[in-house]
């Protein structure tokens, strides 16, 4: 087997397309297999012309992925955070690889500033802003917030002393990604949270929102989302044992905030001039509808406060702020009526 292997899950998602695509354009890309879980037969073949060797199979395939992340120096997570079946093969992966060779191996996950949500349901602010150079504070959050089992596992499995963990949290993802891989049809050009509150817009012909939508969230630009994971992959592959791990491995990618009424009246505003609404006034969505359109849960009316001290002190530096992602959001609602984003 090659030294430097990465395995990889997400791959053909909207953030593991990103890193892929970025692992791809690196100077060094040659220096390392690059390996992907995938599902489908025509995307594994697409990956394996671009030099990545396809592992077939999904998330719920856990004696898959646990002997593929047993043969990886890296592992890089993106697919579904709270999937702890598959977080947890990975792991147990890391640990034979570990018993086998007597080095670390790096393990990258991928979880969400959701992990700090509350419950305000869109009728009031927060004070609360977690760092991320706050260990302490991070700790203090409770398994019974989203995310957070498989995160604190991830953490206790560095504690004990046989993976260095790191662990990248994205907020309000936004932008449309141009990568090879979204040119190929291989990786999904969507973000999730914004396209929600386009659909059950769309479908109610106003644009909505969750109470006041005064809450507020921080928010990242997609392809400034993967320059952060590139530099913690640097720093890990470099010196892991010196790169924040662990308890202390907690990477925010935030570059501003914005409240949900902001996003809400730019969506009312392109839904005016697409002639989808006739005021982009938003309007609270009613039980009915929130139970219609998302299973009842009022998640996107919640605060997530954050400050990314620890990603900065990486290297890190954004340029992307809510005033741009709010003028993205047109294209969003454009492609929204071109090609409906389903609601679960």
């Amino acid at each position: 087997m090659a030294s430097n292997t990465i395995f990889m899950n997400g791959v053909t998602g909207y953030i593991g397309g990103t890193v892929l695509a970025d692992l791809l354009k690196r100077p060094d890309a040659s220096s390392y297999k690059i390996r992907a879980l995938v599902r489908n037969a025509e995307k594994a073949q697409q990956l394996k012309a671009l030099g990545v060797e396809p592992v077939m199979g999904a998330l719920d395939d856990v004696d898959i992925i646990e002997k593929a992340a047993s043969e990886a120096d890296i592992i890089i997570a993106t697919a579904d955070c709270d999937h702890e079946p598959s977080a947890h093969a990975i792991l147990r992966g890391a640990k034979t690889r570990f018993t086998a060779t007597g080095t670390r191996p790096i393990f990258i996950n991928t979880s969400g500033t959701g992990v700090l949500s509350d419950d305000a349901r869109g009728m009031h602010t927060t004070e609360t802003i977690y760092d991320d150079s706050d260990a302490d504070q991070i700790a203090s959050l409770p398994l019974t917030q989203i995310h957070r089992p498989v995160d604190a596992a991830i953490a206790s499995a560095d504690a004990a002393g046989y993976v260095y963990t790191y662990i990248i949290l994205p907020s309000t993802i936004w932008g449309w990604p141009n990568h090879e891989l979204v040119q190929k049809g291989i990786a999904n050009y969507r973000s999730v949270q914004i396209p929600m509150l386009i659909a059950g817009s769309l479908e109610r012909g106003h644009p909505g929102m969750v109470g006041k939508g005064v809450s507020n969230w921080p928010d990242v630009e997609i392809h400034e989302l993967g320059d952060l994971f590139m530099l913690v992959f640097d720093a890990a592959v470099r010196d892991p044992a010196g790169t924040g791990h662990g308890r202390e491995g907690y990477y925010i990618a935030a570059s501003d905030e914005h409240t949900w009424y902001q996003i809400s009246k730019a969506i009312g505003e392109a839904m005016v001039k697409f002639g989808r609404a006739s005021d982009s006034e938003p309007t609270s969505f009613t039980k009915e509808e929130l139970d219609k359109f998302y299973g009842g849960s009022e998640y996107l009316g919640s605060n997530s406060r954050a400050r990314a001290t620890r990603s900065k002190a990486l290297g890190w530096k954004p340029t992307k702020m809510s005033k741009d992602m709010l003028a993205s959001i047109e294209q969003e609602v454009k492609g929204c009526i071109e090609k409906p984003y389903k609601l679960a």
